[in-house]
């Protein structure tokens, strides 16, 4: 964390947090009668274009990606382009094209104008912080097992995540579709005991946990019984016992007769999730994530997407607002260009072009096995 002073009420700028403090900020700076709502909304106002995209500019990465040097943000998080996500519209009379083809295609176009028609175009605009989205401290932060940004990424460089069942301590990993990140359970901290003594127990948990514990232990002696009944020797099998302790008394074996006392039956309990206070605008699951609390594990499903009034990357502002495309014109002026191999070197793990560049190297390799054996014949 660069800034000491992120949660700044003077300032406002929400962040990637729960704290209730953060919350207050997310208010004053969206809601209608915020104190901060009016500084970027530029309907009717006496700033010129340059303040106005500098206003956006600012909030927007406020939000998304505050920890990222804005020169590392440039070149290594920021799209070319916007990516189109309409459906692709092919020539008409492609011979390769079969009907059935042709015709799920006609009726993806046709679904999709009737649904622009509806909803208005996809807000692709907020896809300019797609690549942030892939990051693994960003993305632990969208499943909800962190309660912020800050405190994933102190997780992973303190080794309690597994990137694909390894230990990885890498922040700025772009993850790849298929990928699944891994937190130690010690290490989160809803499965622990909230500290202080102001802590109320809003949903009345302990007594919750106490109702279930008598009746798993209840259950389990009543399980305990009905073996020792079963397992109760017959007649015959006394006498034997019997005779068998008579002639070890008689031989002076000092070996222990008595029968094991029986085992008390094992305490269940729930596993404790205690969410801090006013946590619950927070909790939701982007769709390109799944998500498995069980295992405290999650899938990278796949690359977020927008939809016909719709976007896939949370954002505290209108996805198809003024704010979110004058923060994009800022940028497209002010792209930093790669121009050398070893500014390509410093250049953020990115999974998903590994796997790229693996697959080409695969397909060169294929190339050549299959020239030299033609070259042999």
């Amino acid at each position: 964390m660069r800034d000491k002073g992120i949660f700044s009420i003077k300032r406002a700028l929400p962040r990637m947090s729960w704290t209730p403090k953060n919350l207050y900020n997310l208010y004053q700076r969206t809601e209608l009668d915020g104190t901060k709502k009016q500084d970027i909304v530029f309907k009717r106002t006496s700033a010129t274009m340059f303040q106005q995209r500098w206003k956006s500019k600012a909030v927007m990465r406020a939000y998304h990606g505050d920890f990222i040097k804005e020169k590392v943000f440039k070149r290594w998080f920021l799209p070319e382009t916007l990516p189109d996500v309409r459906p692709k519209r092919k020539v008409l009379g492609d011979d390769k094209a079969s009907l059935e083809e042709f015709a799920l295609r006609k009726k993806k176009e046709k679904d999709l104008a009737e649904e622009e028609a509806q909803k208005g175009m996809a807000p692709v605009g907020s896809l300019m912080f797609s690549e942030v989205e892939r990051r693994i401290d960003v993305f632990l932060f969208r499943c909800c097992f962190v309660h912020s940004v800050y405190e994933a990424r102190r997780l992973i460089i303190h080794g309690d995540v597994l990137l694909n069942g390894k230990k990885h301590q890498n922040a700025n990993t772009r993850l790849a579709p298929g990928d699944m990140v891994s937190v130690n359970p010690s290490a989160i901290r809803f499965f622990k005991p909230p500290n202080g003594p102001n802590w109320f127990d809003v949903n009345n948990y302990a007594k919750h946990v106490r109702d279930v514990d008598a009746k798993l232990d209840k259950e389990a002696r009543k399980a305990a019984e009905k073996v020792d009944e079963a397992s109760k020797p017959t007649a015959g099998e006394e006498a034997v016992i019997a005779a068998a302790i008579e002639s070890n008394k008689a031989k002076g074996s000092e070996e222990s007769t008595e029968l094991e006392p029986t085992p008390e039956p094992p305490k269940y309990s729930l596993t404790p999730f205690n969410l801090p206070h006013f946590a619950s605008p927070w909790l939701f699951i982007p769709a390109y994530i799944e998500p498995s609390f069980s295992t405290c594990s999650a899938i990278y499903v796949r690359h977020p997407t927008a939809r016909p009034g719709y976007s896939e990357i949370p954002t505290p502002y209108d996805a198809d607002g003024e704010v979110v495309r004058f923060a994009w014109e800022w940028y497209a002026e002010r792209r930093t260009r790669i121009r050398t191999d070893t500014q390509l070197a410093r250049m953020p793990e990115d999974r998903a072009l590994a796997q790229m560049e693996s697959i080409e190297e695969g397909r060169r390799g294929l190339k050549r096995d299959v020239l030299r054996k033609t070259l042999r014949v």
